[in-house]
């Protein structure tokens, strides 16, 4: 700003960066000079509007794991540079209008109450650091609770859901595009993870295959809830104007529709190329729960549901008649779910190259169960599966992998059943929420609430062979809470 062709003090106040930025692309090598302008911009931007810094983090954060093999010794990721730049935004805000506003919500208070008993199980663990970087997880969500609510203050209360919607399908959809890449391209997959004799199991930036499919489910499962409102209230328009071909060429309906079919089609792409069970499984039971939610009327959706069961059994007996089905999507079907969620005793089993990844599991499985018997109340401490393995692992399995692929036992065994209780009293939360949502709400942004109600089954679901708290996955689930909460603030 000028006056009287003279520079004010707050445009005096940016010349000296100004000349710094300058001096620093006229010496950088290219590469190094656009990285600089471009995060020069993305810092202005995040000053002019935050939501920009929340983006980018949504977008950077899956690259955590990649960023740790690729930057050995870095203590923080991207995601987390980013989230603690969103949050310096926020607070700065805050200071700045004299109010740092902590939106009540449903589901701070049983949130507080799992951080607090996470907290107490501290007391006496082996590893007090490794149960502390876990309770800052469940931080950061509360926190991106509050800060989805309050940086979206200022958007009309119609349009903020929908903008949330966007940055969230927008980091999924980036990840979908890697996978498949990688699928059909091999990327830098081993070799060990070739299926179909010529293909190669997606992991994105995630560097494991089954936390990379978790996390598309919630970006496959959102979009396709979405898509649904979007399809439903373009129908009721149908039915007030009683003119279909006029409401198909309805501007907004033509763009959402196609954007969202495609980001749905790249991220159950993604789910597809991973070729984790646990993925699939928790897709399918997040398919389910949408069919079955659609129609307000529990009726209506046990008879949706049947007449989808008839279709789909009907199209796989097709298939199987005409031998046109896949046939190696039907052996990893067949040949995995009854072993993936079996629990039996594996010692002195012998291990074979078959059921390697089974057995595998399982003895984490029984030296979790071991410790929740030893410290049934409050459990081991919150993050220190690992730290107490080596006292309840099985003779053939030494390496502790972090947790007990499956995080009910996981947590059970970690924070007893207090804790487990408190961490079910917390979903249980959430799922009441939503219900009241999908009661209340009117379409389209009653197709958002069906697709967050899919995906956070699909992650319970999955949750039964694996835990997806890895990776940044839960600054993504922060900001889809945040998103569940401004659909309750908007009905």
């Amino acid at each position: 700003m000028t006056v009287a062709g003279k520079l004010t003090k707050p445009a005096w106040g940016w010349a000296p960066g100004a000349l710094l930025v300058g001096l620093a692309l006229a010496t950088l090598p290219l590469l190094w000079a656009g990285a600089l302008l471009g995060a020069t911009a993305v810092f202005l931007l995040s000053l002019v509007q935050p939501l920009v810094a929340l983006g980018l983090m949504l977008l950077l954060a899956p690259w955590g794991a990649y960023e740790a093999r690729a930057l050995t010794g870095s203590p923080l990721d991207s995601g987390q540079v980013l989230f603690f730049f969103t949050l310096a935004l926020w607070l700065a805000r805050g200071l700045r209008q004299r109010r740092i506003l902590l939106r009540h919500t449903p589901l701070a208070v049983p949130l507080l109450l799992f951080l607090y008993v996470a907290l107490l199980t501290l007391l006496n663990a082996a590893s007090p650091a490794a149960g502390l970087r876990e309770v800052a997880k469940w931080v950061e969500m509360l926190l991106l609770i509050w800060l989805t609510l309050d940086l979206t203050a200022d958007l009309p209360p119609k349009r903020a859901p929908w903008v949330i919607l966007a940055l969230l399908l927008l980091a999924g959809v980036s990840q979908g595009v890697f996978g498949i890449y990688q699928f059909f391209w091999r990327g830098e997959a081993p070799s060990h993870f070739m299926v179909l004799g010529r293909f190669y199991r997606a992991f994105g930036s995630f560097d494991q295959p089954n936390p990379f499919g978790g996390y598309m489910n919630l970006t496959a499962l959102l979009a396709l809830g979405a898509l649904a409102g979007v399809w439903f209230a373009e129908f009721r328009r149908w039915l007030t104007h009683n003119d279909l071909r006029q409401a198909l060429r309805h501007p907004p309906f033509t763009i959402y529709t196609l954007l969202l079919t495609i980001v749905t089609a790249v991220s159950l792409g993604g789910v597809l190329a991973s070729w984790s069970r646990g993925a699939w499984l928790g897709l399918a039971a997040g398919i389910v729960a949408l069919i079955f939610c659609l129609p307000r009327r529990w009726w209506q959706g046990v008879g949706l549901l049947l007449a989808t069961a008839v279709v789909a059994g009907g199209l796989l007996l097709v298939g199987m008649a005409l031998n046109r089905l896949p046939a190696g999507v039907i052996a990893r079907i067949s040949s995995g779910f009854s072993q993936d969620l079996r629990f039996d005793d594996v010692r002195g089993v012998d291990i074979t190259h078959e059921n390697f990844a089974v057995v595998e599991r399982l003895a984490h499985w029984q030296a979790a169960v071991g410790m929740a018997q030893d410290h049934f109340w409050l459990g081991i401490g919150f993050g220190n599966y690992e730290a107490a393995y080596p006292a309840y692992r099985l003779i053939n399995w030494p390496a502790a992998l972090g947790h007990a692929h499956n995080y009910y036992l996981n947590l059970w065994a970690e924070v007893g059943l207090v804790g487990l209780l408190a961490y079910l009293l917390f979903w249980t939360a959430v799922f009441w929420q939503n219900m009241r949502l999908l009661r209340r709400g009117a379409w389209p942004q009653r197709g958002i609430a069906l697709g967050l109600l899919a995906a956070f089954i699909a992650l319970s679901v999955h949750h039964l062979v694996d835990n997806l708290y890895v990776n940044n996955i839960y600054l993504h689930l922060g900001v889809m809470l945040g998103l569940q909460q401004l659909l309750w603030e908007s009905v």
